[in-house]
């Protein structure tokens, strides 16, 4: 068994492990990549600030996102097909977040379904949600969530038009799925996830099997959810959403301080600060270079949560430094899971805790709320 001492190391596993087409779906950005790249690279330029000699004893890593108690204010963001990472991965997720304490995301494009994770789990998760045109459709999966008692409803606002991701084209990952010999020769190399897949029932979009109208198998759902995502869609529609959820609701893909303050003018409990990992619009600011404005546009009215690039709890740290309440971890958690499954995912949680930690105490912080601009070096 490798030591796994960071994030990088679960990267470079799960690289190994999980057949190339899936792994590049989940570490890829749209066209150039410079926003996803932007991501990271524009984290790593934001310098902490070393203090010494202050009393650093009895730390905590505690908070509470959307008034929940959590163990670190760190989220698992919604990711699609997280259980072809490993299989059942997104029940593992969800079981992995539980016990560490903090909120998990489902993602509409998930492998297993609602239900799935329900059953698999004792307390309340986050689902996420697409708009589609199908607002019937829509409804009905508003309505699986609340039987599902889910906790918050994330809903993802920047997803109206797909970004192109070269690798997925070159890769086969298209709507069909066209798989290439280089992607079979590689999956024949990859027996130990072939054989968890065969062991496991869910192979397809869980959350849609079974609820779209002559679509069941994963090129048929695909192409459903191809032609569904909606470039209509608008505030009045974010308003319907709220009116037929009636719980907390997150909105998610926010990078522009204007569209901050509408968010929250229509009632956000929350808003992410992301730029869907940089998969969408090419070119555009890299979260943590968007986060500063949004905080202080919407200032109290709602939390401000963070999303892309997250690979540290030095990275959360500065995040929260910024004015984030919180982060969200998507590619991390995919390492972890593609890495070594639930065991994975527990290192990943553990990793960013204890980096937080000891870095909230070389900057002289001791808990959550202490934590502001003052830890970083102001250029």
């Amino acid at each position: 068994m490798p030591v796994i001492t960071c994030i990088e190391d679960l990267r470079q596993l799960a690289r190994k492990r999980v057949p190339r087409a899936f792994y590049d779906y989940a570490d890829s950005g749209s066209y150039t990549e410079c926003t996803y790249r932007a991501n990271t690279d524009d984290l790593a330029a934001i310098k902490l600030r070393q203090r010494v000699a202050v009393n650093v004893d009895n730390r905590s890593t505690k908070s509470t996102l959307l008034g929940q108690e959590v163990s670190m204010p760190v989220a698992i963001a919604p990711t699609g097909l997280a259980g072809m990472q490993w299989a059942d991965g997104e029940v593992l997720g969800a079981q992995a977040a539980e016990q560490f304490g903090i909120p998990f995301t489902l993602s509409t494009m998930s492998i297993c379904s609602i239900e799935d994770v329900a059953a698999a789990t004792t307390k309340p998760f986050w689902f996420q949600l697409y708009v589609m045109r199908d607002r019937e459709f829509i409804a009905s999966l508003i309505q699986r969530a609340k039987a599902a008692k889910c906790s918050a409803l994330v809903l993802t606002l920047d997803l109206q038009i797909l970004g192109q991701r070269h690798k997925d084209l070159k890769n086969g990952m298209t709507v069909p799925l066209r798989p290439t010999v280089g992607n079979l020769l590689d999956l024949a190399s990859k027996p130990a996830w072939a054989l968890r897949m065969l062991g496991s029932r869910r192979k397809t979009f869980g959350n849609l099997a079974g609820y779209v109208k002559d679509a069941d198998g994963i090129n048929s759902l695909a192409r459903w959810t191809a032609r569904q995502f909606d470039p209509t869609l608008s505030w009045k529609d974010v308003e319907w959403i709220k009116q037929q959820w009636g719980g907390k609701l997150i909105m998610k893909g926010i990078l522009d301080p204007e569209d901050a303050r509408i968010a929250a003018s229509c009632g956000a409990d929350a808003i992410v600060v992301s730029n869907h990992g940089g998969r969408q619009l090419d070119g555009a600011l890299s979260s943590i270079a968007a986060l500063p404005a949004i905080v202080e546009a919407v200032g109290d009215k709602t939390e401000v949560l963070f999303d892309g690039g997250v690979r540290s709890g030095q990275d959360v740290l500065k995040a929260l430094a910024l004015g984030a309440r919180g982060a969200m971890i998507g590619r991390a958690f995919l390492y972890g899971l593609g890495a070594m499954g639930r065991p994975g995912v527990d290192a990943a949680l553990g990793i960013i805790q204890r980096e937080l930690d000891v870095s909230m105490a070389l900057t002289g912080t001791r808990t959550i709320e202490e934590i502001g601009p003052h830890v970083l070096v102001r250029h």
